[in-house]
């Protein structure tokens, strides 16, 4: 999906999907998908404590296998962890079981009931059958954080252009992010700090 704010017919699309939360209130939901991984996971823990701010980990179960103590860190700091398969794998392209058993094997590392489809792709069938286990959880700002082919700036601009009450917010907690990341973030958590918003689990 190509896009920093979804279109509104994808809410048609995906019923089961969480794309937002209310908007009535001055709250928003940042996360984090692909890590634990001790190049970047530790950085994005020290600047939310910065900012006495709590997001939702997406994480990849070979990931929490490799780094325990990182993956108990996010907990420990209390941010709410979410499932994204073990092996980072796209629904798109692999048969339901297959892709079902990998995120099974991705829960019994993680024990959440929140899944996020790495890429966001996962066929309707697919979502159906998850809905009845997991929350399953979208965004409506998308970073491109991991999108070499844009700039820090960018970015940034991206998440404060786009995020309003309620907003879902995805960042990546993985090397070729990095660069966007280490920009954006500390800036877009000052700005919206001193904008009054809140930061919270799902």
């Amino acid at each position: 999906m190509n896009f920093v704010k979804p279109p509104f017919f994808l809410h048609w699309i995906y019923p089961q999907v969480t794309w937002h939360k209310s908007r009535k209130e001055k709250v928003l939901y940042l996360t984090f998908d692909d890590g634990p991984i001790p190049e970047i996971t530790p950085w994005i823990l020290d600047v939310l404590a910065q900012y006495d701010a709590k997001a939702t980990f997406f994480c990849v179960g070979e990931n929490v296998e490799r780094y325990p103590d990182i993956f108990e860190r996010i907990k420990r700091e209390g941010h709410q962890i979410g499932n994204h398969t073990f092996n980072h794998l796209s629904g798109w392209h692999h048969p339901d079981q297959i892709y079902y058993d990998n995120i099974q094997k991705c829960n019994t590392l993680t024990g959440t009931h929140l899944f996020r489809p790495p890429y966001l792709q996962a066929k309707r069938r697919q979502l159906r059958h998850l809905h009845d286990y997991y929350d399953i959880i979208y965004c409506d700002v998308l970073s491109y954080d991991y999108d070499t082919h844009i700039s820090p700036e960018k970015c940034y601009e991206n998440v404060i252009n786009n995020s309003t009450n309620g907003s879902i917010i995805v960042f990546h907690d993985n090397i070729k992010a990095f660069p966007r990341l280490k920009y954006a973030l500390p800036l877009a958590l000052d700005k919206w700090r001193k904008e009054g918003f809140l930061f919270s689990q799902l």
